[in-house]
Parts: C-alpha cells; sequence; structure tokens
C-alpha cells in the first residue's frame, strides 16, 4: 500500500483531468468541491499509484516533481505513447533507475521508473 499520496496543483480542471484520465490512463477515484462553482480537490489512480489533483491555490505551486515506480517502465512508455503521449524513450539512469518523465498541462514533471537489478 502507497503510504504518502503527493499533490499536484492544477489550473484547468477539463484539461488536467483528460490529461491524467485519456492520456496517463488514470482513473478518477473522487471529486470534492464545498460547492458547484468551487475549485477541485481529486484523486486519480492507477495499478494501486495515488495521486492528489488540487485546484486550490494554497495547496501547493505547479511544477512539482514527482517519480512513480512501476514494475515495467517500457510497458507504461507504450502504452503512453499509444495514448498520444509524447515523451523521450526510457533511458537507464547510473542510480539504478530506468525511466523516462512526462510533463502536465501546468508543468508537474512525472518520472516513471523501475529499478534496475543490482
Amino acid at each position: 500500500m502507497q503510504s504518502v499520496v503527493p499533490t499536484l496543483r492544477i489550473t484547468d480542471y477539463a484539461r488536467s483531468k483528460a490529461f491524467y484520465t485519456n492520456g496517463l490512463g488514470f482513473t478518477v477515484n473522487w471529486e470534492h468541491r464545498f460547492e458547484p462553482t468551487f475549485p477541485v480537490f481529486m484523486e486519480v489512480g492507477r495499478d494501486g499509484m495515488l495521486l492528489y489533483l488540487s485546484q486550490h491555490e494554497g495547496d501547493c505551486q505547479p511544477g512539482g516533481l514527482v517519480h512513480l515506480y512501476v514494475p515495467d517502465v517500457d510497458a507504461w512508455y507504450s502504452d503512453l505513447k499509444l495514448r498520444g503521449i509524447s515523451t523521450p524513450q526510457p533511458q537507464d539512469e547510473p542510480w539504478g533507475n530506468r525511466d523516462f518523465r512526462v510533463t502536465d498541462p501546468d508543468g508537474n514533471r512525472l518520472c516513471i521508473c523501475t529499478r534496475l537489478d543490482s
């Protein structure tokens, strides 16, 4: 079970929801607004990983970096490519990860990683 849930700041609800669901394959688990026209706070998930996406200015600033560890980074890369996400191919890194990065519409970066065998 994931014990930390990062929060990423979003500014455009529809654009971000489409990016995370259609583009990255996450599912919206829930959404909360104090009133129908107020900013959204939502949870998205994929393969047991959770992220919070928030339109609330006080929660955090756009431009964060989150590392998502997955069993097969190359399979994720292929899936995102089929979904129309353009990103450099995964690379083996000297710190022991194979990874690639994706940037969301608000400048938040997601590093999709698989640990290399030692």
